[in-house]
Protein backbone atom coordinates (compact mmCIF):
# COMPACT_ATOMS: atom_id res chain seq x y z
CA UNK A 1 0.00 0.00 0.00
CA UNK A 2 1.32 3.45 -0.86
CA UNK A 3 2.12 5.92 1.92
CA UNK A 4 1.23 8.88 -0.29
CA UNK A 5 -2.35 9.33 1.10
CA UNK A 6 -1.00 9.45 4.67
CA UNK A 7 1.63 12.01 3.66
CA UNK A 8 -1.01 14.07 1.90
CA UNK A 9 -3.30 13.94 4.95
CA UNK A 10 -0.45 15.11 7.20
CA UNK A 11 0.32 17.95 4.80
CA UNK A 12 -3.33 19.03 4.78
CA UNK A 13 -3.43 19.01 8.60
CA UNK A 14 -0.27 21.10 8.73
CA UNK A 15 -1.64 23.64 6.24
CA UNK A 16 -4.88 23.82 8.21
CA UNK A 17 -2.97 24.51 11.41
CA UNK A 18 -0.94 27.23 9.72
CA UNK A 19 -4.13 28.77 8.36
CA UNK A 20 -5.61 28.81 11.85
CA UNK A 21 -2.57 30.58 13.21
CA UNK A 22 -2.40 33.14 10.40
CA UNK A 23 -4.28 35.73 12.41
CA UNK A 24 -1.62 35.61 15.13
CA UNK A 25 1.34 36.38 12.87
CA UNK A 26 2.29 39.53 10.95
CA UNK A 27 1.24 39.62 7.30
CA UNK A 28 3.94 38.61 4.84
CA UNK A 29 4.99 40.89 2.02
CA UNK A 30 3.07 40.27 -1.20
CA UNK A 31 5.00 38.24 -3.74
CA UNK A 32 5.56 39.83 -7.14
CA UNK A 33 6.80 38.74 -10.54
CA UNK A 34 9.79 41.02 -11.10
CA UNK A 35 10.87 39.70 -14.52
CA UNK A 36 9.40 37.44 -17.20
CA UNK A 37 10.91 35.95 -20.35
CA UNK A 38 9.47 33.77 -23.10
CA UNK A 39 12.22 32.33 -25.29
CA UNK A 40 12.49 29.76 -28.07
CA UNK A 41 14.60 26.63 -27.42
CA UNK A 42 14.64 24.49 -30.58
CA UNK A 43 10.93 23.70 -31.15
CA UNK A 44 10.08 24.39 -27.50
CA UNK A 45 9.19 27.58 -25.69
CA UNK A 46 10.71 28.31 -22.29
CA UNK A 47 8.90 30.63 -19.87
CA UNK A 48 10.89 31.89 -16.88
CA UNK A 49 9.59 34.10 -14.09
CA UNK A 50 11.57 35.77 -11.30
CA UNK A 51 9.70 36.18 -8.00
CA UNK A 52 10.41 38.57 -5.15
CA UNK A 53 9.07 36.11 -2.54
CA UNK A 54 7.47 32.69 -2.30
CA UNK A 55 4.26 32.43 -4.30
CA UNK A 56 1.66 29.77 -5.03
CA UNK A 57 1.16 28.84 -8.69
CA UNK A 58 -1.00 26.50 -10.73
CA UNK A 59 -0.89 25.66 -14.46
CA UNK A 60 -4.00 24.62 -16.42
CA UNK A 61 -5.03 24.38 -20.08
CA UNK A 62 -8.01 25.43 -22.19
CA UNK A 63 -8.90 23.98 -25.58
CA UNK A 64 -11.16 26.72 -26.99
CA UNK A 65 -9.12 28.71 -27.70
CA UNK A 66 -5.93 26.68 -27.20
CA UNK A 67 -4.32 28.29 -24.21
CA UNK A 68 -2.23 27.62 -21.12
CA UNK A 69 -3.18 29.55 -18.00
CA UNK A 70 -0.67 30.20 -15.22
CA UNK A 71 -2.60 31.12 -12.07
CA UNK A 72 -0.68 33.27 -9.57
CA UNK A 73 -3.17 34.07 -6.78
CA UNK A 74 -2.07 36.85 -4.46
CA UNK A 75 0.89 37.75 -6.66
CA UNK A 76 1.57 41.18 -8.17
CA UNK A 77 2.99 41.57 -11.68
CA UNK A 78 5.87 43.97 -12.27
CA UNK A 79 7.09 42.41 -15.49
CA UNK A 80 6.06 43.29 -19.06
CA UNK A 81 2.31 43.01 -19.58
CA UNK A 82 2.81 41.23 -22.92
CA UNK A 83 5.48 38.79 -24.05
CA UNK A 84 6.27 38.12 -27.70
CA UNK A 85 5.60 34.60 -28.95
CA UNK A 86 8.13 31.78 -29.07
CA UNK A 87 7.83 28.23 -30.42
CA UNK A 88 4.23 27.01 -30.07
CA UNK A 89 3.24 30.05 -27.96
CA UNK A 90 1.82 32.95 -30.03
CA UNK A 91 1.96 35.44 -27.17
CA UNK A 92 1.61 35.74 -23.40
CA UNK A 93 -0.32 38.48 -21.59
CA UNK A 94 -1.03 39.31 -17.98
CA UNK A 95 -4.69 39.21 -16.89
CA UNK A 96 -4.44 41.60 -13.94
CA UNK A 97 -8.02 41.31 -12.51
CA UNK A 98 -7.68 37.52 -12.23
CA UNK A 99 -3.96 37.46 -11.46
CA UNK A 100 -3.07 34.99 -14.16
CA UNK A 101 -0.79 34.81 -17.20
CA UNK A 102 -2.54 33.73 -20.42
CA UNK A 103 -0.36 31.91 -22.97
CA UNK A 104 -2.13 31.84 -26.34
CA UNK A 105 -1.06 28.83 -28.41
CA UNK A 106 -0.73 28.16 -32.11
CA UNK A 107 -1.92 24.58 -31.57
CA UNK A 108 -1.92 21.70 -29.08
CA UNK A 109 1.12 21.43 -26.82
CA UNK A 110 2.71 19.25 -24.18
CA UNK A 111 4.41 20.51 -21.01
CA UNK A 112 7.60 18.48 -20.45
CA UNK A 113 8.59 20.58 -17.44
CA UNK A 114 6.93 22.94 -14.97
CA UNK A 115 8.85 23.49 -11.77
CA UNK A 116 10.26 25.95 -9.27
CA UNK A 117 13.83 26.95 -10.10
CA UNK A 118 15.99 29.14 -7.89
CA UNK A 119 14.00 32.26 -7.05
CA UNK A 120 11.45 31.73 -9.76
CA UNK A 121 9.51 29.39 -11.99
CA UNK A 122 10.42 27.52 -15.19
CA UNK A 123 7.88 26.13 -17.67
CA UNK A 124 8.83 24.36 -20.91
CA UNK A 125 6.19 24.08 -23.65
CA UNK A 126 6.55 21.77 -26.65
CA UNK A 127 4.35 20.91 -29.65
CA UNK A 128 1.86 18.15 -28.79
CA UNK A 129 -1.08 16.19 -30.08
CA UNK A 130 -4.75 17.14 -29.90
CA UNK A 131 -5.52 14.08 -27.78
CA UNK A 132 -2.66 14.80 -25.38
CA UNK A 133 -3.63 18.46 -25.03
CA UNK A 134 -7.24 17.49 -24.37
CA UNK A 135 -6.02 15.34 -21.47
CA UNK A 136 -4.06 18.30 -20.08
CA UNK A 137 -7.20 20.42 -20.19
CA UNK A 138 -9.09 17.99 -17.93
CA UNK A 139 -7.30 19.07 -14.76
CA UNK A 140 -4.30 20.78 -13.21
CA UNK A 141 -1.08 20.19 -15.15
CA UNK A 142 1.26 21.19 -12.31
CA UNK A 143 1.17 23.29 -9.17
CA UNK A 144 3.26 24.27 -6.16
CA UNK A 145 5.17 27.14 -4.61
CA UNK A 146 8.09 29.01 -6.18
CA UNK A 147 10.39 31.88 -5.28
CA UNK A 148 12.32 32.55 -2.10
CA UNK A 149 13.07 29.28 -0.33
CA UNK A 150 9.97 27.54 -1.71
CA UNK A 151 11.05 24.85 -4.13
CA UNK A 152 8.31 22.26 -3.72
CA UNK A 153 6.12 21.61 -6.73
CA UNK A 154 4.14 18.83 -8.33
CA UNK A 155 5.54 18.22 -11.78
CA UNK A 156 4.62 15.68 -14.38
CA UNK A 157 5.91 12.17 -13.65
CA UNK A 158 9.23 11.17 -15.21
CA UNK A 159 9.53 8.12 -17.46
CA UNK A 160 13.07 6.91 -18.13
CA UNK A 161 13.62 5.01 -21.38
CA UNK A 162 16.73 2.86 -21.62
CA UNK A 163 17.92 2.02 -25.17
CA UNK A 164 19.74 -1.28 -24.64
CA UNK A 165 23.47 -1.70 -25.35
CA UNK A 166 25.54 0.97 -27.14
CA UNK A 167 29.15 1.91 -27.79
CA UNK A 168 31.53 -1.03 -27.45
CA UNK A 169 28.55 -3.30 -26.70
CA UNK A 170 26.59 -3.83 -29.95
CA UNK A 171 24.11 -6.25 -28.40
CA UNK A 172 22.72 -9.00 -30.59
CA UNK A 173 23.82 -9.12 -34.22
CA UNK A 174 20.82 -10.07 -36.36
CA UNK A 175 20.37 -12.70 -39.02
CA UNK A 176 21.43 -10.25 -41.74
CA UNK A 177 23.95 -8.33 -39.64
CA UNK A 178 21.77 -5.72 -37.89
CA UNK A 179 23.24 -4.44 -34.60
CA UNK A 180 20.75 -4.39 -31.73
CA UNK A 181 22.10 -1.04 -30.49
CA UNK A 182 21.10 0.50 -33.85
CA UNK A 183 17.50 -0.61 -33.32
CA UNK A 184 17.03 0.29 -29.67
CA UNK A 185 18.15 3.94 -29.87
CA UNK A 186 15.85 5.09 -32.72
CA UNK A 187 13.00 3.15 -31.11
CA UNK A 188 13.65 4.94 -27.80
CA UNK A 189 13.78 8.34 -29.49
CA UNK A 190 10.45 7.65 -31.20
CA UNK A 191 8.87 6.51 -27.93
CA UNK A 192 10.18 9.68 -26.24
CA UNK A 193 8.64 11.81 -28.99
CA UNK A 194 5.25 10.12 -28.68
CA UNK A 195 5.17 10.26 -24.89
CA UNK A 196 6.07 13.95 -24.79
CA UNK A 197 3.44 14.70 -27.42
CA UNK A 198 0.88 13.02 -25.17
CA UNK A 199 1.52 15.59 -22.45
CA UNK A 200 1.10 13.22 -19.48
CA UNK A 201 4.75 12.79 -18.50
CA UNK A 202 8.33 13.98 -18.84
CA UNK A 203 10.83 11.68 -20.53
CA UNK A 204 14.58 11.10 -20.16
CA UNK A 205 16.85 8.67 -22.01
CA UNK A 206 19.72 6.83 -20.34
CA UNK A 207 21.64 7.42 -23.57
CA UNK A 208 20.84 9.58 -26.59
CA UNK A 209 23.85 8.55 -28.68
CA UNK A 210 26.01 5.50 -29.36
CA UNK A 211 27.88 5.19 -26.05
CA UNK A 212 28.38 2.38 -23.56
CA UNK A 213 26.66 2.69 -20.17
CA UNK A 214 27.03 -0.07 -17.54
CA UNK A 215 23.85 -1.69 -16.29
CA UNK A 216 24.11 -0.25 -12.78
CA UNK A 217 24.60 3.20 -14.34
CA UNK A 218 21.29 2.84 -16.17
CA UNK A 219 19.52 1.88 -12.95
CA UNK A 220 21.10 4.73 -10.99
CA UNK A 221 20.19 7.19 -13.75
CA UNK A 222 16.51 6.45 -13.07
CA UNK A 223 16.81 6.37 -9.28
CA UNK A 224 18.72 9.66 -8.98
CA UNK A 225 16.04 11.40 -11.00
CA UNK A 226 13.23 9.83 -8.93
CA UNK A 227 11.72 8.29 -12.02
CA UNK A 228 8.14 7.07 -11.93
CA UNK A 229 8.75 4.33 -14.52
CA UNK A 230 11.75 2.68 -16.20
CA UNK A 231 11.49 0.95 -19.59
CA UNK A 232 14.46 -0.85 -21.14
CA UNK A 233 14.21 -1.58 -24.88
CA UNK A 234 15.88 -4.58 -26.54
CA UNK A 235 15.72 -6.80 -29.62
CA UNK A 236 17.55 -9.96 -28.69
CA UNK A 237 18.41 -13.31 -30.22
CA UNK A 238 16.93 -16.74 -29.48
CA UNK A 239 16.64 -19.74 -31.82
CA UNK A 240 13.08 -20.15 -33.08
CA UNK A 241 11.69 -17.18 -31.12
CA UNK A 242 9.62 -14.49 -32.80
CA UNK A 243 7.46 -11.63 -31.54
CA UNK A 244 7.45 -8.96 -28.86
CA UNK A 245 7.55 -9.79 -25.14
CA UNK A 246 7.92 -8.02 -21.80
CA UNK A 247 9.91 -9.00 -18.72
CA UNK A 248 9.75 -8.05 -15.05
CA UNK A 249 12.21 -8.81 -12.27
CA UNK A 250 12.35 -12.14 -10.46
CA UNK A 251 15.24 -14.01 -8.86
CA UNK A 252 13.91 -17.14 -10.55
CA UNK A 253 13.26 -17.11 -14.27
CA UNK A 254 9.77 -18.08 -15.40
CA UNK A 255 11.21 -20.24 -18.20
CA UNK A 256 14.46 -21.29 -19.85
CA UNK A 257 14.29 -18.63 -22.57
CA UNK A 258 13.92 -15.84 -19.98
CA UNK A 259 16.86 -17.19 -17.98
CA UNK A 260 19.02 -17.31 -21.11
CA UNK A 261 18.07 -13.76 -22.14
CA UNK A 262 18.83 -12.41 -18.65
CA UNK A 263 22.25 -14.09 -18.70
CA UNK A 264 22.99 -12.57 -22.11
CA UNK A 265 21.92 -9.06 -21.09
CA UNK A 266 23.72 -9.17 -17.75
CA UNK A 267 26.96 -10.24 -19.46
CA UNK A 268 26.92 -6.90 -21.32
CA UNK A 269 28.65 -5.35 -18.30
CA UNK A 270 31.51 -7.84 -18.49
CA UNK A 271 31.93 -7.03 -22.17
CA UNK A 272 32.07 -3.33 -21.31
CA UNK A 273 34.65 -3.74 -18.55
CA UNK A 274 32.43 -3.52 -15.45
CA UNK A 275 33.41 -5.95 -12.65
CA UNK A 276 30.62 -6.60 -10.20
CA UNK A 277 31.35 -8.35 -6.88
CA UNK A 278 30.16 -11.94 -6.80
CA UNK A 279 27.68 -12.94 -4.12
CA UNK A 280 26.27 -16.27 -3.15
CA UNK A 281 22.83 -17.34 -4.43
CA UNK A 282 21.54 -17.04 -0.86
CA UNK A 283 22.65 -13.41 -0.57
CA UNK A 284 21.30 -12.67 -4.02
CA UNK A 285 17.89 -14.02 -3.02
CA UNK A 286 17.92 -11.86 0.09
CA UNK A 287 18.77 -8.78 -1.96
CA UNK A 288 15.94 -9.51 -4.38
CA UNK A 289 13.54 -10.01 -1.49
CA UNK A 290 14.19 -6.40 -0.43
CA UNK A 291 12.57 -5.12 -3.60
CA UNK A 292 9.47 -3.39 -2.38
CA UNK A 293 6.18 -5.14 -2.98
CA UNK A 294 4.68 -1.92 -4.29
CA UNK A 295 7.36 -1.72 -6.97
CA UNK A 296 6.77 -5.33 -7.99
CA UNK A 297 3.05 -4.76 -8.30
CA UNK A 298 3.62 -1.58 -10.29
CA UNK A 299 6.00 -3.39 -12.64
CA UNK A 300 3.56 -6.25 -13.18
CA UNK A 301 0.74 -3.83 -13.90
CA UNK A 302 2.84 -1.93 -16.43
CA UNK A 303 3.79 -5.26 -18.07
CA UNK A 304 0.10 -6.11 -18.47
CA UNK A 305 -0.61 -2.74 -20.08
CA UNK A 306 2.30 -3.34 -22.46
CA UNK A 307 1.09 -6.83 -23.40
CA UNK A 308 -2.44 -5.58 -24.03
CA UNK A 309 -1.33 -2.70 -26.25
CA UNK A 310 1.37 -4.59 -28.16
CA UNK A 311 -1.12 -7.37 -28.86
CA UNK A 312 -3.19 -4.90 -30.87
CA UNK A 313 -0.24 -3.90 -33.06
CA UNK A 314 2.53 -6.49 -33.50
CA UNK A 315 3.10 -10.26 -33.28
CA UNK A 316 3.72 -11.49 -29.73
CA UNK A 317 5.90 -14.21 -28.26
CA UNK A 318 3.71 -16.87 -26.54
CA UNK A 319 3.39 -16.35 -22.77
CA UNK A 320 4.23 -12.73 -23.48
CA UNK A 321 4.82 -11.54 -19.88
CA UNK A 322 7.81 -13.37 -18.47
CA UNK A 323 10.15 -12.98 -15.50
CA UNK A 324 13.90 -13.21 -15.01
CA UNK A 325 16.79 -11.70 -13.05
CA UNK A 326 17.65 -8.84 -15.41
CA UNK A 327 20.20 -6.59 -13.68
CA UNK A 328 18.77 -3.52 -15.39
CA UNK A 329 15.41 -4.06 -13.64
CA UNK A 330 16.77 -4.15 -10.09
CA UNK A 331 15.86 -0.62 -8.93
CA UNK A 332 14.01 -1.29 -5.66
CA UNK A 333 11.85 1.82 -5.89
CA UNK A 334 11.09 2.29 -9.62
CA UNK A 335 8.56 0.05 -11.41
CA UNK A 336 10.54 -1.36 -14.34
CA UNK A 337 10.04 -3.53 -17.40
CA UNK A 338 12.29 -4.80 -20.16
CA UNK A 339 10.61 -4.91 -23.57
CA UNK A 340 11.92 -7.25 -26.26
CA UNK A 341 10.51 -5.57 -29.35
CA UNK A 342 11.25 -8.70 -31.36
CA UNK A 343 14.12 -11.09 -32.05
CA UNK A 344 16.82 -10.08 -34.52
CA UNK A 345 17.64 -13.77 -34.95
CA UNK A 346 14.30 -14.06 -36.79
CA UNK A 347 14.54 -12.54 -40.27
CA UNK A 348 10.90 -11.38 -40.18
CA UNK A 349 11.35 -9.55 -36.87
CA UNK A 350 14.68 -8.14 -38.03
CA UNK A 351 13.21 -6.79 -41.26
CA UNK A 352 10.27 -5.24 -39.38
CA UNK A 353 12.42 -3.59 -36.70
CA UNK A 354 14.62 -1.99 -39.35
CA UNK A 355 11.58 -0.10 -40.68
CA UNK A 356 10.85 3.26 -38.99
CA UNK A 357 7.11 2.74 -39.53
CA UNK A 358 7.15 -0.51 -37.57
CA UNK A 359 9.21 1.02 -34.75
CA UNK A 360 6.70 3.89 -34.62
CA UNK A 361 3.90 1.31 -34.29
CA UNK A 362 5.71 -0.38 -31.40
CA UNK A 363 6.35 3.03 -29.81
CA UNK A 364 2.67 3.93 -30.14
CA UNK A 365 1.65 0.76 -28.32
CA UNK A 366 4.20 1.39 -25.56
CA UNK A 367 3.11 5.03 -25.22
CA UNK A 368 -0.51 3.93 -24.83
CA UNK A 369 0.58 1.42 -22.18
CA UNK A 370 2.55 4.04 -20.24
CA UNK A 371 -0.29 6.57 -20.40
CA UNK A 372 -2.74 3.91 -19.27
CA UNK A 373 -0.52 3.03 -16.32
CA UNK A 374 -0.06 6.69 -15.39
CA UNK A 375 -3.81 7.34 -15.55
CA UNK A 376 -4.52 4.45 -13.19
CA UNK A 377 -1.57 5.42 -10.99
CA UNK A 378 -2.90 8.96 -10.61
CA UNK A 379 -6.53 7.91 -10.21
CA UNK A 380 -5.47 5.56 -7.41
CA UNK A 381 -3.95 8.41 -5.39
CA UNK A 382 -0.48 7.45 -6.59
CA UNK A 383 -0.81 3.91 -5.28
CA UNK A 384 0.52 1.16 -7.52
CA UNK A 385 -1.12 -1.53 -5.42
Amino acid sequence: MSLAPQRRQLLQMTLGLLAGLSGLTPALAEAAVTAAQLQRAERHARLTLDLSAAATWRLTAQTRPARLVLHLPGTAWRGPLRLAGAGPVRQARWDAPNRRLLLDLSGPVSVPRATAQGDGLLIEIAPGTAAGFARLARGTIAQGRAGGSATASRTLPLVVIDPGHGGKDPGTIGASGTYEKRITLPAALELKRQLEAGGRCRVALTRSRDIFIPLDGRVEFARKRQATLFISLHADSAPGARGASVYTLSDRASDALSARLAQTQNRADAAGGLHLPEVSPEVERILYSLVRQETKVGSARLAQFVVDELGESVPLLPNTHRQAAFAVLKAPDVPSVLVEMGFLSDRRDEAALKRPAHRAQVAKALALAVNGWLARHQAGLVSTG
